[in-house]
């Protein structure tokens, strides 16, 4: 009989990382500064980018390496970086592989998207830990107990709106909620809570606005006949719908499709540009600059 072949190893897991996000002011010799850094604590750098916006005269860098043969604890490496930083005046971000995000999913009774990012969390699919839903409504709360993840339900009115998000702003930094992500949460966030989380709300919307504002935007585009329809992660700011943009995508529709047809293949587009909208910014490949953003895919 023959021998079976021995098994494929297993592949080696990959050692921890550290991600520095840079923008400052263009000028000559950052990189050579920033690699330079690196290697003389005997880094493996395994993933970099940059980007000059001439415009603004400003330049931005994502550098990723192995901490594997790193000569700095990562506790040191950010002080250490800021000679440099001054010198250049950078704006840095520090991030770490083994510091897993933790992310509060807003919803409220739309469920594309949160059984979209929870099936993905459970796969694997999404480094981070989701260690509770925030609602407005109790619809969704059979999908957090499927995936056994406390809900917290924040009924909204008009009258409370403003205590209710103070006891969410105080849940969540109990629970040390590092981005919050609103899965077709149909409440505008308030400036508070903006403030706490800026640049880490995600919001995910049709992306009709402004054509079709208001309700039944399905509808109002059927109506007018159109051949597009798509779909608009961005950060949440104070001006409403008016944040960065972090993913866009479209698709080709015709005169054949139903409206059921084009909820059904919007909310398609809504789950995958919410959910590779996540994906950057959990790998820290994001960068905002003023009103736009730098992604480094």
């Amino acid at each position: 009989m023959a021998r079976e072949p021995d098994p494929l190893p297993l592949p080696l897991r990959m050692s921890e990382t550290a991600t520095l996000l840079i923008h400052c002011p263009d000028r000559p010799g950052l990189v050579h500064d920033v690699t330079g850094f690196i290697s003389s604590h005997q880094g493996n750098i395994i993933d970099l980018q940059q980007h000059i916006d001439e415009e603004q005269n400003a330049f931005f860098m994502r550098l990723e390496w192995s901490l594997e043969k790193f000569t700095l604890e990562k506790e040191e490496i950010e002080a250490r970086l800021q000679p440099m930083a001054r010198r250049h005046e950078m704006q840095l971000k520090l991030a770490f592989s083994s510091q897993k995000k933790r992310l509060a999913l807003f919803v409220t009774k739309e469920n594309h998207c949160i059984y979209d990012l929870l099936a993905r969390h459970e796969a694997g699919e999404l480094p981070v830990e989701i260690p509770l839903i925030v609602a407005n409504h109790d619809t969704l709360k059979p999908a957090a107990d499927r995936f056994g993840i406390p809900f917290h339900l924040f009924p909204i009115t008009k009258d409370n709106k403003l205590a209710q998000e103070q006891a969410m702003i105080a849940l969540l930094k109990q629970e040390r909620i590092h981005t919050v992500v609103l899965a077709k949460y149909m409440q505008i966030i308030g400036s508070a809570m903006i403030a706490e989380f800026p640049n880490r709300i995600l919001n995910i919307h049709h992306s009709f606005l402004p054509a079709f504002v208001g309700a039944k935007p399905y509808h109002q585009a059927f109506e007018r006949g159109v051949k597009i329809i798509g779909a608009t992660s961005h950060y949440v700011t104070a001006e409403l719908d008016q944040g960065p943009i972090i993913h866009q995508d479209v698709m080709r529709v015709s005169h054949e499709d139903t409206v059921p047809d084009l909820v059904r293949l919007g909310r398609d587009l809504e789950k995958n540009v919410l959910a590779k909208a996540l994906w950057w910014h959990v790998r820290d490949r994001v960068l905002v600059f003023k009103n736009k953003t730098i992604v480094f895919d």
